[in-house]
């Protein structure tokens, strides 16, 4: 397969992207799992510290995944530019919304909360019903969602690409699935779109970066002729 805009700045910062993300991604779900285990019922919210780690590991994620899906695009070849970038595209979408419930979240949510104003719960609470969930959910269940099932046809070459292309479906799917669980109002059915992004998309990543640690750089054939020594 010929990737002659995938250039060695593309591998770099793209393996470099995917891994980070693939790292806090683990960092994540091991945060979530600590903050379970300290709950004293089912159905109390996380607390801190392990709340506010999750809202800085998620401003730092999503950027890194935009940046991930930069590498995407430049690796994809030709025929299968408009479905990458698409991808990217709504990879922004991802994270300009989720970045911003969470930064809200994380600078102002709490001192709202201390000041007992319960109309303001509606809005910048991080359960349901609220703007703020429901904002999250339409960011990772639908925009994420898309950007996985559009990423998925560049990957159509080999064993390792054919893996993160069905990985990427999988991924979309279940993240998809997860927004039945709103007219349902029921946030267990929601859920199961957690394990599209959280529990699946990590893989992605962590393959990601392997591919583009693999893919060297293929100079245009104009550049070839170029640097090619010239005849007498």
């Amino acid at each position: 397969m010929s990737h002659e805009s995938f250039t060695p700045q593309h591998r770099a910062i793209g393996r470099v992207a995917a891994w980070a993300v693939f790292f806090f991604e683990v960092i994540y779900a091991v945060t979530t799992a600590l903050g379970f285990l300290a709950l004293k019922s089912p159905q109390d919210p996380i607390g801190d510290p392990f709340f506010l780690i999750m809202e800085l590991l998620i401003v730092i994620i999503v950027p890194l995944m935009v940046v991930s899906m930069v590498a995407v695009h430049a690796y994809a070849t030709p025929d299968v530019k408009v479905y990458s970038l698409t991808a990217l595209i709504f990879m922004i979408l991802l994270t300009g919304i989720t970045s911003s419930v969470h930064f809200v979240i994380l600078t102002i949510g709490h001192q709202i909360e201390a000041t007992r104003l319960t109309w303001i719960s509606p809005l910048l609470s991080f359960k349901w019903p609220s703007v703020a969930y429901t904002l999250d959910i339409l960011a990772w269940d639908w925009f994420f969602a898309l950007s996985m099932l559009f990423a998925a046809p560049v990957f159509n070459s080999g064993k390792l690409e054919i893996t993160v292309r069905n990985l990427m479906i999988v991924s979309g799917v279940l993240s998809l699935v997860g927004l039945i669980g709103v007219p349902l109002a029921d946030m267990q059915v929601r859920n199961i779109g957690i394990i599209g992004y959280g529990v699946v998309a990590p893989v992605v990543f962590l393959l990601l970066g392997i591919i583009f640690d693999r893919t060297q750089h293929q100079p245009k054939a104009t550049e070839r002729n170029r640097n090619s020594p010239s005849e007498n």
